[in-house]
């Protein structure tokens, strides 16, 4: 069900975000991109496509680790011949395993022929198993997020330059075997990364400029139209309940990642990190009451990647 466009701004009075400290972890690769973050065994995670250009070439994942947010190494890098492996997403599996879903797009010089997801498994963060292809041709899982014990993705579908998207949501209990669950009807549909509140509703953040909302067997999705284009989206549902997000907006003078207030039917930026150029498609964790958030920039000499740590107030 689509409903009207949603209102600019939200409801109510909110805590105030601030941005306390901004670093630039990594910026080996002439571009380094696309970005997520984890905490796993008391570390973090974070992983994002090192290649030569945002797109067109033949990029590999680079997983890096830290154990305090300020002194990164490369954990693994993952690469295929002949593929972009692009966009990766980690999330900790219910066995304990840490797991990447990411997209492998072919080219054929530097056109666009295919694509499909892939998946890799990790015990430790350090040792990952060979990426293996998911579903059909033209399909990708963009982002898994995990609830009581299954997996919830939802695959962009290319059907060709002419045909438009299509977005259908999966479900999978081992990051392999994906059954299909509804289609989402929103116009345009695409990246969409979904979470879970308390009471079982689920929540989606859909590019272009969607939110969703579903109630178990998250078959039937209500769907707002938000006031502004959103990229690389991502957003949690913080413990006071309120939602935040982080995306790239486009503002004046050019697109910015931005964090911003997000109900089922209203959004307010708020907090716009350093940025500029090529940038957004952040990783974000609620952690010791602080928001920490990965992010890629090409603001400064080159497109790099940062952790931006923000406490509300």
């Amino acid at each position: 069900m689509l409903l009207g466009s949603a209102p600019l701004m939200a409801q109510s009075a909110s805590p105030v975000p601030e941005l306390v400290e901004l670093r630039r972890i990594w910026g080996e690769a002439p571009h380094s991109a696309f970005t997520d973050l984890v905490r796993f065994r008391d570390r973090w995670f974070c992983t994002f496509r090192e290649g030569q250009g945002h797109a067109g070439d033949h990029g590999a994942i680079r997983i890096i680790t830290s154990a305090d947010a300020k002194r990164w190494e490369s954990a693994a890098s993952l690469q295929e011949t002949g593929t972009d492996l692009r966009d990766p997403k980690l999330s900790v599996m219910p066995d304990g395993r840490l797991m990447a879903i990411m997209g492998g797009a072919v080219y054929e010089g530097r056109t666009y022929a295919t694509r499909a997801p892939r998946v890799s498994f990790s015990p430790d963060g350090y040792r990952w198993s060979t990426p293996q292809r998911l579903l059909a041709e033209d399909h990708w899982l963009w982002r898994v997020t995990w609830h009581k014990g299954r997996a919830y993705s939802l695959s962009k579908l290319n059907e060709g330059p002419d045909a438009g998207r299509r977005g259908f949501l999966y479900g999978g209990s081992n990051g392999i075997d994906w059954q299909w669950i509804t289609e989402f009807k929103a116009e345009g549909v695409s990246e969409t990364t979904i979470r879970f509140l308390p009471d079982e509703e689920a929540i989606a953040l859909v590019r272009p400029w969607w939110t969703g909302s579903s109630r178990p067997p998250y078959k039937q999705w209500t769907f707002h139209k938000m006031p502004v284009r959103m990229g690389g989206p991502n957003f949690l549902a913080m413990p006071d309940g309120r939602m935040w997000s982080i995306t790239g907006n486009y503002l004046e003078g050019g697109r910015r990642t931005v964090l911003g207030e997000l109900t089922r039917n209203s959004y307010r930026p708020v907090l716009t990190l350093p940025s500029g150029g090529d940038n957004s498609y952040a990783g974000m964790v609620w952690h010791d009451g602080l928001l920490w958030a990965s992010y890629y920039s090409s603001h400064e000499e080159k497109t790099c990647i940062y952790m931006a740590v923000i406490r509300f107030r």
